[in-house]
């Protein structure tokens, strides 16, 4: 037996695992509650859902609840259509293996396409400019919970910044958040939104709100069950509020504002 034979092989160190993002660690209920937070850090708190503009342009304080059930039953179907829609194209990426550059260009055009519908929708470019806006900071959130996940890897290398309903509806998909629930979430946000931004714009007893924003899920939960279906940007529902786009431009013209929209 020669010298060498009685040498231990080196060890070979074991691969080490690739240490979980954070938003992996964490239920899709409590994502769902950091998104739905008006307090959340990345932009939302400078937007009002429109009210300040109504405001602005005349709307009397005490119309200030059916402005929030007239956008549940447009403004924010349309909102919830689009983010269901990218939660399914983002839930269905990479069936087959393929390589990840070609995942993210093909995912990037799929979801290209669903924000086109949503600005279709959307003639103001006032409010589509504020929703890339918050998009953009809902995007530096993702990136750090989710590091890697596909869908967020084609929204980050898009050329131009995707509308805040599709990240959301990306968000959804990364954080396992079911359809039903993440219809049940925009209309929350934008309805919270505006109770939020209320107080800060007209005086008004903090208890009263509260009651807009159920009134307004409850309304919205008529149509939860379809807009949770829907896989096509063809299938988004056209509603609008021509009014409100309008408000909208006049108010990204003035400087003396207390929110962007």
């Amino acid at each position: 037996m020669s010298a060498a034979s009685l040498v231990p092989a080196p060890a070979v160190p074991s691969p080490t695992p690739a240490a979980p993002s954070l938003g992996s660690a964490l239920s899709a209920t409590t994502i769902a509650m950091l998104l739905a937070d008006a307090r959340l850090p990345v932009g939302g708190h400078v937007h009002s859902a429109g009210l300040e503009p109504a405001l602005a342009a005349g709307m009397h304080p005490r119309l200030v609840r059916g402005y929030i059930l007239g956008r549940a039953r447009s403004v924010t179907l349309v909102e919830a259509g689009t983010a269901v829609v990218a939660r399914h194209v983002a839930r269905q990426s990479n069936p087959d293996g393929r390589p990840g550059a070609d995942l993210t260009t093909e995912l990037g055009a799929n979801l290209a396409r669903i924000d086109r519908a949503w600005a279709a929708r959307t003639p103001s470019r006032a409010v589509r400019e504020v929703s890339r806006s918050l998009a953009r900071g809902y995007l530096r959130l993702a990136t750090r919970l989710w590091p890697g996940e596909p869908a967020i890897e084609a929204c980050v290398e898009a050329p131009a910044p995707f509308s805040r309903p599709v990240l959301v509806g990306v968000i959804a998909a990364a954080a396992g958040l079911d359809a039903l629930s993440l219809v049940r979430l925009v209309a929350y946000d934008d309805a919270q939104t505006i109770a939020a931004a209320t107080l800060k714009l007209e005086p008004l007893d903090p208890v009263v709100p509260p009651s807009w924003v159920l009134d307004a899920c409850a309304q919205v939960e008529d149509d939860v069950d379809w807009i949770a279906t829907l896989t096509s940007p063809d299938a988004i529902p056209a509603l609008g509020a021509p009014e409100t786009e309008g408000w909208a431009e006049a108010h990204s013209r003035t400087t003396q504002r207390l929110f962007r929209a």
